[in-house]
């Protein structure tokens, strides 16, 4: 099977823009005293997870990006856990619950606010389920838009999956921080995935090492395809 990377598609016109951001979010870390890695990045998103059920004091920090010593970080991933899917990655900068804010503009079927969240109209999501598509799970946005006919849109909540061929991986990945065990990653213009890391029963997923790229399958894509679904643009990936 081929798989792609899904990008927007600038070239229809459309004006469609969320003004919002996920309800809550891991802060960051503050800097490794050796390595100087550190922060967060928002990239990891689970709309699906309400962590409304977490102490009050515990969701006021849920609110703030802003780094936190690692020893914070890890109490605050520990509330977080019992409420996310057991395959979430937990990483600094992760973000739970619907986008809130304010929707303006026009929307395709499919929409991608930035490279690492993609949307989609709900009439284009049953379209999409009905068909055959296989890992589609999403939730309402809480944004608010002006007109009589808003969109009804909702953002997927997408599994991890796949990694670098290991040619492409000695490349591209530094050697861990002996200290906090971080990595750099200088993700590779020409990206190559593993052949034996993909998965056969989810169709639309992030990449496990690059989470700002989000991949479908050739199934989705001929079914996105024949059913006219507009908005995002399709560029294969090599597998080997």
């Amino acid at each position: 099977m081929k798989f792609y990377k899904v990008d927007e598609d600038t070239s229809l016109g459309y004006t469609g823009r969320l003004d919002g951001a996920s309800t809550w979010c891991l802060p960051g870390v503050e800097p490794c005293p050796k390595c100087r890695l550190g922060g967060g990045a928002p990239w990891l998103a689970y709309p699906c997870v309400d962590l409304s059920r977490l102490p009050a004091q515990v969701l006021r920090k849920l609110k703030d990006p802003w780094p936190v010593p690692v020893e914070e970080f890890t109490r605050l991933r520990e509330q977080v856990r019992a409420l996310a899917p057991p395959w979430a990655l937990l990483e600094p900068g992760a973000q739970f619950g619907p986008c809130v804010g304010k929707g303006s503009g026009s929307f395709g079927a499919l929409f991608m606010q930035d490279a690492s969240a993609l949307f989609l109209r709900r009439e284009a999501l049953a379209q999409l389920q009905a068909a055959g598509v296989k890992g589609l799970q999403a939730c309402p946005v809480a944004t608010r838009f002006r007109g009589s006919n808003p969109p009804e849109l909702l953002q997927l909540q997408l599994e991890l999956h796949g990694r670098l061929h290991p040619d492409t991986r000695a490349q591209v990945w530094g050697a861990p921080c002996g200290s906090c065990g971080r990595r750099t990653l200088d993700w590779p213009k020409h990206v190559v995935l593993d052949a034996s890391s993909l998965p056969e029963n989810v169709d639309v997923f992030r990449h496990s090492e690059g989470w700002a790229t989000l991949i479908v399958s050739e199934r989705f894509v001929e079914t996105a395809k024949r059913l006219a679904l507009d908005g995002v643009m399709f560029r294969e990936l090599e597998v080997r």
